[in-house]
């Protein structure tokens, strides 16, 4: 079974992350919500183990599933960013998640990033050569790519899309990546897409 995590920092996109989560677990991709920021109080008595709650640019907490922290990178198929301010801005700021990052994109790991968050990949130099796609505005921060329109590009192992109208077919392209098209085509069906 393929193992991606989706990185949750106080300020991302609840529709894009959450799109992630539910189209995946619906094909059997164990996803996991990582929580960037811990923010338990001394008070619970929680170790870096316990639910987080991370609250996204719209106001709505998610309760993660993992603290960065516990996340097992070497066990993961693929890093998830989603969008958002300031969420993409506290995603990027985070090195010991832009570490691991490198070490995928080097190593030939799948990588995805949806919204604003495709900007973090372009500020790393992932995207030259690449077709490559982000939320209007974010266009000049995809250093090195070829700019497009559509709502997802797949470039080899990186994922990029433009925004929560795009959440869809984004997690679509990730269900595609691992399950092949035919799985993806039967889950849009499923879920009524198109």
């Amino acid at each position: 079974m393929s193992k991606i995590a989706i990185f949750l920092a106080p300020g991302f996109e609840e529709i894009e992350a959450l799109t992630v989560v539910d189209l995946c677990r619906r094909v059997g991709i164990e996803v996991t919500m990582a929580a960037v920021v811990d923010n338990k109080t001394e008070e619970t008595g929680a170790d870096e183990k316990a639910d987080v709650l991370v609250t996204g640019s719209h106001g709505i907490a998610v309760k993660a599933d993992a603290v960065l922290e516990a996340v097992d990178f070497d066990s993961l198929d693929m890093i998830v960013l989603p969008g958002g301010m300031p969420g993409t801005k506290n995603l990027e700021a985070c090195e010991t998640l832009m570490t691991q990052l490198d070490g995928f994109y080097k190593s030939g790991k799948s990588i995805a990033a949806i919204c604003a968050a495709p900007s973090i990949f372009g500020h790393r130099g992932y995207l030259n050569g690449r077709n490559a796609c982000s939320y209007p505005g974010f266009e000049g921060h995809l250093t090195g790519a070829h700019v497009t329109e559509n709502q997802v590009e797949v470039s080899d192992h990186v994922i990029t899309s433009r925004g929560l109208g795009t959440a869809i077919p984004f997690a679509l392209a990730i269900v595609e990546h691992f399950c092949g098209m035919e799985r993806a085509e039967e889950l849009a069906k499923g879920v009524v897409y198109r």
